[in-house]
């Protein structure tokens, strides 16, 4: 099938590239001709762990191309996927001038019959208004579908490739039809593609990260007060997650959810509800909660440095709001950072991905490492934000003997309590006890 994809962000290439490695034809449009040149030549611009082999192999295969021209786009795709941002406005909403604008310039271009996918992230209510802003100026048949995307940072090929479900959005027999014929050769193992109506579907998406989210904050929640009473919030955790009602997943405590998702369509949906007069009580919750969360292991420092960390000097693992990815998206470790640097300690930092974006938006407010031990090397204390795989088990010989102090803020909870103990070292972590 011949496909466009509109925006070649993390969920624009993602999709583009998944896409063509199933054999469909594939054109990817960018208004940033810059960016576009450097994929034309094979320059993948984001980090996700196998997009590049796939992205290499279709590019070789004359399967995904790019452009800068839309009008071009449009004359190439029957399907056209819209993967463009929806920033979150100043009240907390989506902000759809990038999506709607792109529908004006279809309703000018397209000649023939067009399935329009909204693959971006967006309110209630979206398909319609993209339906209505193309029919101003497009006499040609078409249609609006809602197809939000799952994809997890880090995990986003093989989320695409192997998807736990699909959910489509249409009231069109044709739509529908396309985009089953599009999409069943990524479920053969018997997943399921969900055909709805569009408002579901785009509602299906903030519902999905927004509960997330509040699981997540419930158990840090749940892990603040284990601190306060002397409990152990893994105990606890193991214990809640083996009830198959509730599941394993999304129960880790930490310093707060980042990233381009959750915090914003958490603000997103409980913006949609103010806007008809629905109060979204736990959306308050977990916003507040969540804010606090990311800082919440500055006062435990500030307090194990005597209330003055001036001059103190910080090594920080971790600056991406999860790892396997580069993003740096609302990442509690840029908030740390801030509390850190105003309260005069001096940073050094080592992430294995996400240092040059860091750099790109704080500039050198802090020091960057080439290394985990480089990070560590004669710090006061060590700061642990992002749970990459090599933070896992490091030599703790060779750590504490790099520290000039051996303290560790732990905010992933990475290492066991007696671990750390024998280790000889001075450790914080998220909802257990202190050593």
């Amino acid at each position: 099938m011949k496909i466009t994809v509109v925006g070649t962000g993390y969920v624009g290439l993602v999709t583009g590239t998944c896409l063509a490695e199933n054999g469909n034809d594939v054109i990817c449009v960018d208004i940033d001709q810059k960016k576009v040149e450097r994929m034309k030549n094979g320059e993948i611009p984001i980090y996700e762990p196998q997009l590049d082999v796939l992205f290499d192999r279709n590019i070789d295969a004359g399967r995904l191309s790019f452009t800068t021209s839309l009008h071009e786009g449009l004359d190439h795709g029957e399907i056209i996927f819209l993967a463009l941002p929806t920033p979150e406005d100043e009240d907390g909403s989506a902000d759809l001038k990038y999506v709607l604008g792109v529908a004006e310039d279809i309703g000018k271009y397209i000649k023939d019959y067009k399935v329009i996918v909204d693959k971006s992230t967006v309110p209630v209510g979206t398909a319609e208004k993209v339906e209505q802003t193309i029919s101003k100026f497009c006499s040609s048949e078409f249609d609006v579908v809602s197809n939000p995307e799952f994809l997890r940072e880090g995990y986003a090929v093989e989320d695409f490739l192997k998807p736990e479900r699909i959910v489509i959005g249409t009231s069109s027999k044709k739509a529908e039809d396309l985009m089953h014929r599009l999409y069943k050769p990524f479920v053969r193992s018997g997943n399921p593609i969900i055909f709805m109506d569009e408002k579901s579907a785009e509602l299906t998406k903030y519902a999905s990260n927004s509960f997330l989210a509040t699981k997540i904050t419930f158990m840090n929640e749940i892990a603040n007060y284990c601190q306060i009473v002397g409990a152990d919030v893994d105990k606890v955790r193991i214990g809640m997650g083996t009830d198959s009602r509730i599941g394993k997943r999304f129960l880790f405590p930490g310093i707060g959810y980042g990233g381009s998702c959750f915090p914003k369509d958490v603000k997103a949906l409980h913006k949609s509800g103010q806007d008809v007069n629905h109060q979204f009580k736990i959306l308050d919750a977990v916003v507040q909660v969540n804010e606090a969360q990311k800082t919440i292991l500055f006062p435990e420092m500030k307090n194990h440095f005597m209330g003055d960390l001036k001059g103190k000097k910080i090594g920080l693992w971790g600056l991406s709001f999860k790892p396997e990815t580069d993003d740096i998206r609302e990442a509690p470790s840029l908030y740390m950072i801030d509390k850190l640097t105003e309260a005069g300690a001096e940073v050094t930092a080592f992430d294995p991905e996400a240092m040059p974006n860091v750099k790109s938006q704080i500039g050198d407010q802090i020091s960057y490492c080439e290394g985990m031990y480089e990070a560590s090397k004669d710090v006061d204390a060590l700061l642990i934000c992002t749970e990459w795989s090599i933070f896992r088990t490091p030599d703790f010989k060779k750590l504490k003997a790099e520290m000039k102090s051996p303290v560790i803020f732990d905010g992933r909870n990475l290492y066991e309590i007696e671990e750390m103990t024998e280790a000889g070292f001075r450790y914080s972590s998220i909802g257990r006890k202190h050593v």
